[in-house]
């Protein structure tokens, strides 16, 4: 039998301090003492190894000052996430700190059960305020209750776990090194540097161009006619696709702008120079409706050859060049005629394509491998922190 109790029972929990004013505090020196913020880490991280600013000891003084092995957690970014302090340092208000706990709990076992599904969605429910997320506040942390076996359980349950996170770990590392690869050279083969100037063309060239219109979020329906919105195409769309993740009513769709099999479906408008002009490939069969805010291009060269030209850095460096706005960047069509790309025959275009189509295929087999192996280490983390 498993024994349960509240973390406030079993090590000190409260919130950091913020100094001020902090401008007052901060400082680059070496004397200083690292200043912990949400910035310095990613969510995928597990360990806080550095930080980006200091405080002055003065500041410092005003502060919370941890120690490397305690734990920290967001109470309102990244809510909830826990990550183990690798260095000293002080945090602000916007931390929980929780220390003192190694008599009762080992380190990787304490941060297994704070990532675990019945802690996560206690925190999520307790912080809940009438469907408005509050802070997490350190009550509720006090609060949880969590399962407190042997040492000796506890690091069986986490060199079980570890074996998961250690294969995770390899496969995003092989992901970013062929990323790498691929990245190298999607660049050598279709960078306008070193190419013959004759193969060299302004895309409104050879391309005609539509703006999207007609289609709102609030006109998808669960089965119709296939349709993109400009939204999806940052958040669902690769390359290319074959197919919709979204549908319109057919009186939607008769009013819209339409792209065939073959079109690219380009984004005028984005947050970012990075994002703008963000392009699929549509290669699906049948006509489809397009949002604003997108453009629809019709050609007649190879579509994946022209999707993947969009991300070199020749293009990057057109987008930097004539995308305009500062809240939202946009970008005039045109303005994006004026963009070079290489155009060789569509005998070398095919030719490019299946080298970087082996690529893509590479990296989406990795991608899957992590996606079941990550679902894999949830369930047994789950599984063996329940003592069932």
């Amino acid at each position: 039998m498993v024994e349960w109790k509240n973390l406030g029972d079993i090590m000190q929990i409260a919130r950091g301090a913020s100094p001020r004013p902090i401008k007052n505090f901060i400082t680059s020196d070496e004397d200083g003492v690292n200043w912990i913020k949400i910035g310095d880490v990613s969510p995928n991280d597990k360990y806080i190894t550095k930080t980006n600013e200091k405080i002055t000891k003065e500041g410092a003084s005003k502060s919370r000052l941890l120690h490397s092995g305690d734990f920290v957690l967001s109470n309102s970014m990244s809510f909830g996430r826990p990550y183990i302090l690798k260095i000293d340092g002080c945090i602000h208000d916007g931390w929980i700190f929780m220390s003192g706990y190694k008599n009762s709990v080992i380190a990787g076992y304490l941060y297994e059960v704070l990532n675990s599904d019945f802690v996560q969605k206690y925190w999520r429910t307790k912080a809940n305020n009438g469907g408005a997320m509050t802070n997490l506040n350190s009550d509720i942390v006090r609060a949880t209750s969590i399962p407190i076996p042997s040492l000796e359980e506890q690091n069986r349950i986490v060199g079980i776990l570890d074996t998961f996170t250690d294969s995770i770990e390899n496969l995003k590392q092989q992901i970013a090194q062929r990323r790498k690869q691929y990245e190298f050279y999607r660049d050598q083969l279709l960078d306008l540097e070193g190419k013959p100037t004759e193969d060299i063309k302004a895309i409104g060239d050879y391309c005609m161009m539509i703006k999207g219109n007609g289609v709102q979020k609030t006109d998808f329906v669960e089965n119709g006619i296939g349709c993109i919105h400009y939204g999806q195409i940052y958040t669902h769309y690769g390359s290319f696709t074959y197919s919709t993740n979204k549908f319109v009513t057919k009186e939607v769709f008769v009013k819209a702008k339409k792209a065939s099999k073959g079109d690219l479906i380009l984004t005028d408008t984005s947050e970012n120079v990075e994002d703008i002009c963000k392009t699929v490939a549509y290669l699906g069969e049948d006509d489809i409706a397009v949002s604003n805010h997108a453009l629809i291009i019709k050609h007649e060269q190879n579509p994946k050859f022209l999707s993947y030209s969009t991300l070199t850095k020749s293009f990057f460096n057109q987008k930097r060049k004539y995308a305009y706005g500062v809240k939202v960047t946009g970008i005039k069509p045109e303005h994006l005629a004026r963009f070079l790309i290489y155009l060789p025959s569509i005998e070398e275009q095919s030719r490019i394509v299946s080298i970087l189509d082996t690529f893509e295929a590479s990296i989406s087999n990795l991608e899957a491998q992590l996606a079941q192996r990550q679902k894999q280490y949830e369930y047994y983390r789950n599984k063996l922190l329940t003592f069932e």
